[in-house]
């Protein structure tokens, strides 16, 4: 099944949760991108939008203990399996999913949705860190630095068992874009994997127009449609402050905007999430507002 930008009906669907991050704020997102006008930006463009509300997700949970790997894995378990059943369903129904975070983790369950009906699915992965840890590298125990990972079939089988085992994606159709925080094992992970990924150092040597000609070619290639994974911190901080995970040196608010103007000329796109939005750390809305006029380019919106 193909669907693309030329279909008009959008799901959005919220999923308020933090603990993949393990730290508070970030269950605020879908409310603050709503707050911000997500459904009237995309209402005004021409999309008919069904707001499905947001998934539950339980707060009362037991501190994680020190030096645990896979912190509260049975409840980002629970949610990314619903998610991904959610997802799929939609897709059935002929909707473009729109997942809105809630940390990365929420990636593992939006991506084995689609792939329950996109088989080959790229996916465009802009972030300022890889998210490629498994809970042998990693050195936080965050799961939301482990959702490419468990993407692409590694990690705890918990996790990469969600939607089906053989439900993955493949190396050579991944681009990260952005990156400039790697953790060591991720980098190994990253280079025996043959994964394609576009640090800031491109960025800056390349252009953003360059960058992302690669890189849409790369998860256009013999695929059947496109996932964008857009997680604010990507940005430099002084343009989005509102995010769990800042670091210097981000992608600035035009070259954003231009890689989602071209992902939407690419007509490629399937499914799309947007993570990491902290209203907590943010300064009056700005990160979700600008997430919302990052989301607006995604669906078309233009100058002229």
């Amino acid at each position: 099944m193909t669907i693309s930008l030329r279909n008009q009906n959008i799901s959005i669907i919220g999923v308020p949760i933090n603990h993949g991050a393990d730290s508070s704020g970030v269950e605020l997102g879908p409310n603050a991108l709503r707050s911000a006008n997500i459904l009237t930006k995309l209402e005004s463009l021409g999309y008919h939008v069904n707001d499905l509300g947001d998934l539950y997700v339980n707060r009362l949970l037991e501190a994680s203990l020190p030096g645990e790997k896979l912190k509260f894995i049975k409840e980002i378990m629970r949610v990314n399996s619903e998610l991904c059943n959610l997802v799929a369903d939609e897709i059935s129904k002929g909707q473009f999913p729109l997942v809105i975070g809630g940390d990365h983790s929420i990636a593992i369950g939006t991506i084995k949705g689609v792939l329950q009906k996109v088989k080959k699915l790229g996916v465009i992965w802009f972030d300022a860190h890889a998210d490629a840890n498994t809970e042998v590298t990693t050195f936080s125990g965050n799961i939301h630095g482990m959702s490419l990972a468990v993407a692409l079939g590694y990690g705890h089988p918990d996790l990469v068992s969600i939607g089906g085992e053989e439900a993955k994606i493949n190396p050579e159709n991944v681009v990260i874009i952005g990156a400039r925080s790697i953790d060591s094992g991720e980098r190994i992970f990253l280079k025996e994997k043959g994964i394609r990924v576009f640090t800031m150092h491109d960025i800056d040597r390349f252009g953003m127009n360059d960058v992302m000609e690669k890189a849409i070619k790369i998860v256009t290639n013999n695929t059947d449609g496109v996932h964008l994974s857009l997680d604010l911190d990507g940005m430099d901080p002084s343009e989005a402050p509102g995010v769990g995970t800042p670091v210097s040196g981000g992608l600035s608010y035009r070259e954003s905007h231009l890689a989602m103007e071209m992902l939407h000329e690419s007509n490629a796109l399937v499914s799309a999430e947007i993570v990491e939005v902290n209203p907590v750390l943010d300064i009056n809305n700005k990160t979700a507002r600008i997430a919302v006029e990052l989301i607006g380019s995604v669906f078309g919106e233009c100058i002229l």
